[in-house]
């Protein structure tokens, strides 16, 4: 088989177009023709040597969709997606024509999203879930999404629309104007000075029940000060700084709760679950794939890579096959 391999930790030179042979399977295994794989920031920090994690010689990729070609006889042929942590660090990744995963990470693709969607889906929804999910929200409850513009923001948003939650989008400058926050967010706070006030202001002075902070570092005392009384934060990011300070005497004092969410900690098999999950939400048109700017093959993943290193503005897709 083809495909993207990586023996040492650098810029997206390093990656090679490899003739391999294909994966070997067991009995808890099936082997899966990837069909579409996009490729995620955190790709491109995992060949930039930013995953400590990460074994050497790897193939890269998280996302996946495809089609069963190995495995029980009641998998065979049929459609499926996936995503893992595990994937493209301690086992190869799906940037290859060809993948082999646990039978029991298998879930049918859904109908509604072709391959090239459903491949485009896996980083940024498990995000959003897994945060919404450990903060518990709730119908009717107010959420604030600080990056609301960026591809989990726009996943989170929709899942809490479904769940029947209220939402605020805040973001430093205007999400592009497909966004879903658009359609969602009762309001929509651009590059504010004092976020907490904005944000009390737009609650009647309560603050949120639940703030999912995708930026954090210089954003988490923001994150912090907008709480509702019990309020629940959510961190998943530490853009600009990796220590935070907040007054301590304060959180208690509003029985705040602080999660922190990371999707590298659920491999394929449990990211299944969260999939499965999803699933309906897709079914019924309530959730939508980001948009996808461009695909190509896999002998066009150099420059791919360092599209999206560049901050693409949507998502961009390997095709192995072609």
């Amino acid at each position: 088989m083809r495909a993207i391999r990586f023996t040492a930790f650098g810029d997206p030179s390093v990656l090679e177009l490899a003739n391999l042979a294909a994966p070997a399977r067991s009995e808890s295994t099936a082997l899966v023709r990837v069909m579409a794989a996009s490729i995620n920031p955190s790709d491109v920090k995992n060949v930039a040597g930013a995953m400590k994690q990460t074994t050497l010689p790897r193939i890269p990729g998280r996302d996946f969709a495809g089609v069963v070609e190995a495995g029980p006889a009641e998998w065979i042929g049929v459609a499926v997606w996936g995503t893992g942590g595990d994937t493209g660090f301690t086992r190869d990744g799906t940037h290859a024509e060809m993948i082999a995963v646990p039978v029991a990470s298998l879930r049918r693709k859904p109908d509604t999203l072709s391959f090239d969607e459903a491949a485009s889906v896996g980083v940024n929804y498990m995000a959003a879930w897994c945060g919404l999910e450990a903060a518990g929200l709730k119908a009717g409850e107010m959420v604030l999404l600080i990056g609301a513009g960026g591809g989990v923001g726009g996943a989170a948003a929709q899942i809490a629309h479904r769940l029947g939650a209220r939402v605020i989008g805040a973001d430093r400058r205007a999400p592009h104007p497909h966004a879903p926050i658009h359609g969602i967010a009762e309001k929509l706070i651009l590059g504010a000075e004092d976020l907490p006030a904005q944000v009390r202001a737009a609650t009647g002075g309560k603050g949120a029940d639940v703030v999912f902070d995708l930026v954090g570092g210089f954003m988490f005392r923001n994150a912090v000060n907008t709480l509702a009384l019990r309020g629940r934060l959510v961190e998943l990011a530490a853009t600009g700084q990796r220590e935070v300070s907040f007054d301590l005497a304060d959180f208690y004092h509003n029985e705040s709760r602080l999660y922190g969410v990371d999707t590298l900690k659920r491999d394929l098999v449990a990211s299944a679950e969260v999939l499965e999950a999803l699933t309906p939400g897709f079914a019924a048109g309530d959730y939508r794939a980001a948009p996808i700017t461009e695909t190509c093959g896999l002998g066009q993943a150099q420059e791919a890579y360092r599209k999206v290193a560049a901050g693409s503005a949507g998502r961009v897709v390997l095709r192995p096959q072609e």
